[in-house]
């Protein structure tokens, strides 16, 4: 998964700049930087994003220069430079190949940005496509050309304001997914137990449905009160979530499968709950639950792509 949310931000607040994009179209080996990942380039010269990690950002930024300076998108191939990869190589041993295209109608148009986030925004990906000869980019995936999804930001919805869900809130923000708690609880949820977390006091089924679950969000139950939880599980089958998982223990699970079955869902839609939530690592306490969970939903988020 490509991490280009800063990218498109900073391509959507210089909109109107004289800008190039790099984008890493292929890679072979140990390459630092995967498939599709992106570098904003501004006409003064800063930049947002990565290609390779820093091995060869010097050299793009030179290309991204010539760019906006006219000259047409071009395609460079970087791997070990014979004698000297410190220069302009990878020393890790992988190789990358970098499109660097102008940012306008003859490269990828501005508005593009503005539908990825657009899409993201309702819980979708969107995918656009790359002739790598005129370094056209268009929407959709036209075939023979280069491909890029963009997905929406993994995010973890979190129901129930209880004590692991301030572990669990804080995990997910130092693995990159952006935390949400949702409680109608008053007294549970506060901004001093959940400082710099967004904060949801809707009741789960609507806060979930109305946050578009796709497979980059998450939705987690841990309230152990069934008017909270069954209705937040119930708005997450009903969408493409990524990764769906409630806490208790097993009979408490069965108990719970037994009444969202009785809601018309079927052996198919429940076994996409992971219940007991997480992996199974011996957790005792709050923050090895946590922990227990978040492993939990990285590994579901990986599984589906």
């Amino acid at each position: 998964m490509n991490d280009n949310g800063g990218v498109v931000g900073k391509a959507i607040e210089w909109r109107g700049a004289r800008m190039a994009l790099a984008t890493v179209v292929s890679t072979w080996g140990s390459a630092p930087r995967p498939r599709g990942s992106h570098m904003i380039v501004h006409e003064d010269g800063r930049f947002e994003g990565s290609i390779s990690g820093g091995c060869v950002e010097t050299d793009v930024l030179q290309r991204a220069a010539e760019v906006i300076a006219g000259r047409p998108a071009h395609l460079d191939h970087y791997g070990v430079a014979d004698g000297d990869a410190w220069a302009v190589g990878l020393p890790c041993g992988g190789e990358i190949s970098v499109l660097v295209q102008p940012v306008g109608a003859d490269g990828f148009a501005p508005a593009l940005f503005e539908r990825v986030v657009a899409e993201s925004g309702k819980g979708r990906a969107l995918t656009l496509s790359t002739d790598l000869e005129s370094g056209l980019t268009r929407e959709g995936a036209i075939e023979g050309q280069f491909h890029n999804r963009y997905d929406p930001p993994r995010r973890v919805l979190i129901v129930g304001a209880v004590q692991i869900a301030q572990s669990l809130s804080a995990l997910a923000q130092a693995i990159g997914v952006a935390p949400v708690i949702i409680d109608p609880r008053g007294r549970f949820l506060t901004e001093e137990r959940f400082p710099g977390v967004e904060l949801d006091d809707r009741w789960p089924d609507e806060a979930v449905a109305a946050r578009f679950p796709g497979e980059s969000t998450a939705v987690v139950t841990l309230s152990h009160d069934i008017k909270i939880d069954d209705p937040a599980l119930a708005a997450a089958l009903r969408a493409p979530t990524g990764y769906i998982a409630a806490l208790g223990s097993r009979k408490s699970h069965a108990a719970r499968l037994q009444r969202l079955a009785g809601e018309g869902f079927s052996a198919e839609d429940l076994a996409r709950i992971d219940g007991p939530a997480g992996l199974d690592i011996g957790a005792v306490g709050a923050a090895e639950i946590a922990l227990s969970i978040a492993a939990g939903m990285i590994a579901g988020f990986n599984a589906r792509r």
